[in-house]
């Protein structure tokens, strides 16, 4: 009898999961249908019953179970007071800097690192600026600052053309310094990646620079100065 009935529970199972992937492929037919242009990441049942989740690139929509309905926005926990989406967003946005690599980003290093954070810059943005010529206090914290460019004028500007150079320069921590300090800048061409973070920008829903990204994935929306932003991360990492 215990074997009969774990062969239906089986049964069952495989039925209810297979149900669920032709849900899902259903809804993956019907938004490529409605988005042609996005390539959709994943999709899977959200904690609303009915409502599927799909991860398109570093954005979370939620799409009715036949597909017909897409909506995006916040969905909070009331219970456990949290914001379920911004909570996946972060663990999307981490992934996606992990998948870019710092072979690709301008990294400034202090002996000890305690904490790393990803920053999006203009060279011509004032408090990006500010934040570089306060870097000896972020090192000295213990923050490794990992950059990415994000010109505002967007690509052929004076701002993308001098993020090339600075890319292409032999020395590209001494180039950058140099650029935000407004100095010479030998202007140079070569394969760089700056489309690639300047999409990711986009992706991340970049509002303005500097923005930082936490090692947790978390946006830090402008400048924010070097002690402050220590006890942020220190808060985030639970460390003392």
């Amino acid at each position: 009898m215990k074997k009969i009935n774990l062969i239906l529970i089986l049964l069952l199972g495989a039925v209810v999961n297979a149900s669920v992937s032709a849900d899902e492929a259903a809804i993956k037919k019907t938004l490529g249908g409605f988005m042609p242009q996005e390539k959709i990441d994943q999709i899977k049942p959200s904690e609303i019953k009915g409502l599927y989740e799909a991860r398109i690139g570093a954005n979370i929509f939620y799409v009715s179970e036949d597909g017909k309905y897409v909506l995006q926005g916040q969905l909070y926990d009331t219970e456990a007071k949290k914001n379920l989406t911004e909570t996946k967003l972060a663990e999307v946005r981490k992934s996606a800097l992990d998948n870019l690599g710092t072979g690709k980003m301008i990294v400034f290093k202090p002996q000890t690192s305690k904490y790393t954070v990803s920053v999006f810059t203009d060279i011509d943005c004032g408090y990006c600026r500010k934040l570089h010529s306060e870097m000896d206090q972020y090192l000295a914290e213990g923050i490794t600052v990992r950059y990415l460019f994000f010109p505002r004028a967007g690509k052929g500007s004076d701002s993308y053309n001098k993020a090339i150079s600075v890319w292409c320069a032999t020395d590209r921590n001494k180039a950058l310094t140099a650029a935000k300090k407004n100095e010479g800048l030998e202007i140079k061409t070569c394969e760089n990646p700056i489309d690639e973070q300047m999409q990711l920008g986009e992706d991340f829903g970049m509002s303005g620079t500097p923005m930082i990204v936490t090692e947790k994935g978390n946006i830090l929306p402008g400048y924010v100065p070097a002690g402050k932003l220590a006890s942020i991360l220190a808060k985030e990492n639970n460390t003392p």
